[in-house]
């Protein structure tokens, strides 16, 4: 069928409307005349194949990558850069506008590099073939290459393919020097040899199976002049530059002498960073190699304001008993959970400054801090390239409420 397409979705696929009912298009462009195939009939919508384009976009472009058609790694490639982020940028303006959150300017920070940015990539390694799962199945794409993710990563895919591994999992982690750390996990019988991994590669570690079997299980990333500590099951933003555009927002909105509370704190970057200005910061996270590593990076960065704690942060910030003024969020995809949202409300801080990776749960919990909370400012920067996430990062702060 024929389907002209009208705009893109929040997941970056081409909209259109078929008999009334809106069809979701994958790798289709606004203004297209597009033939398709209906993949899925559902109650509300369709999603369909892209078969031909019968009218291009004048915007679109040959993607660079090779497996932009079967990856799905990466959903705008058929854009150029620029188009790319005003799209992203539009995106995150219609949907704090659209919810009433906030009508102001949003500030948008775009990627250094566009390409090869990416410091962590993690494959799949089925009956011998390595690669990435397309979109939404378990069909391999097998891959020399992925031109999102640094060299030194993809210099080390090629030595990879070498150690002739049947079925596994492989984390390939890459720091500011490009010392990469190797993480790989498999059922398999695994005796491997690493002469050429090492010999052709700054390698700070390998992983095989949750045991160190070359060097050691971290990597030390330097962003800002500030050095951390970060173990081989540690979280760590997968971009450098925009890192250190994060760090930069993070630390203009500490207040002189606040109490902060850094909930979700990793290795501890954030905390370190509000540390600069702030009289104490408390920081909570789950994993425990990360809160040591936290510990240990305070000490590396000669930070002695800062307190640790492991274990869920729902359990952990109610027994935070100092009188925190600002609280900085960087939650997993799935935000907040109930009894933290709760407690936060309950906890009232002056200042709140949530970053997150997923629009929809943001805005979720925005939609319920709002009764609370003024958003002061709304930052979208460009964590992920040629992909439809965006990092945004929001600033609130507590409303006057009058007694009467």
């Amino acid at each position: 069928m024929t389907v002209k397409i009208e705009r893109l979705d929040d997941f970056g696929r081409g909209i259109g409307y078929v008999n009334g009912k809106i069809v979701f298009i994958e790798n289709a462009l606004p203004d297209e005349l597009v033939e398709c195939k209906i993949i899925n009939d559902k109650k509300n919508y369709y999603e369909a194949k892209l078969i031909n384009i019968i009218s291009k976009s004048p915007r679109r472009i040959i993607p660079k990558c090779k497996y932009f058609d079967i990856c799905g790694g990466c959903q705008l490639q058929h854009l150029n850069y620029d188009d790319s982020t005003l799209y992203k940028k539009e995106k995150i303006n219609d949907l704090f506008k659209r919810n009433e959150l906030f009508d102001g300017n949003i500030k948008f920070i775009k990627n250094e590099n566009d390409f090869y940015y990416r410091n962590k990539i993690e494959l799949k390694v089925v009956n011998g073939q390595i690669g990435f799962y397309q979109s939404k199945s378990h069909d391999l794409v097998e891959i020399d290459e992925c031109l999102i993710t640094k060299s030194c990563i993809n210099n080390v895919i090629n030595d990879v393919k070498k150690l002739n591994l049947k079925n596994a999992s492989i984390t390939i982690r890459s720091n500011f020097n490009d010392e990469v750390l190797i993480i790989i996990n498999s059922g398999d019988n695994i005796d491997i040899n690493y002469t050429d991994l090492v010999g052709n590669n700054k390698i700070a570690g390998i992983m095989v199976n949750g045991k160190t079997v070359y060097n050691e299980p971290f990597l030390i990333e330097n962003i800002n002049d500030m050095y951390f500590k970060v173990s081989y099951n540690s979280f760590f933003q997968v971009n450098h530059y925009i890192c250190s555009k994060l760090f930069e927002i993070i630390a203009d909105n500490i207040d002189k002498n606040s109490i902060v509370a850094d909930l979700y704190c990793g290795v501890g970057t954030l905390s370190i960073v509000a540390s600069k200005k702030a009289l104490k910061v408390y920081g909570v996270e789950i994993v425990e190699n990360a809160i040591l590593n936290a510990i240990e990076n305070s000490k590396i960065n000669k930070v002695n304001n800062t307190y640790f704690m492991v274990g869920n942060v729902n359990k952990i910030l109610p027994k935070i008993k100092d009188n925190i003024d600002t609280i900085i969020i960087d939650p997993p995809r799935s935000g907040l959970d109930d009894k933290t949202r709760d407690t936060i409300i309950k906890m009232l801080p002056s200042k709140i400054i949530y970053t997150s990776c997923n629009p929809q749960t943001l805005l979720r919990d925005l939609k319920i801090l709002k009764d609370f909370y003024e958003i002061k400012e709304v930052y979208a920067l460009d964590m992920f390239s040629y992909t439809y996430h965006v990092e945004t990062v929001c600033i609130l702060e507590k409303k006057n409420f009058s007694v009467e």
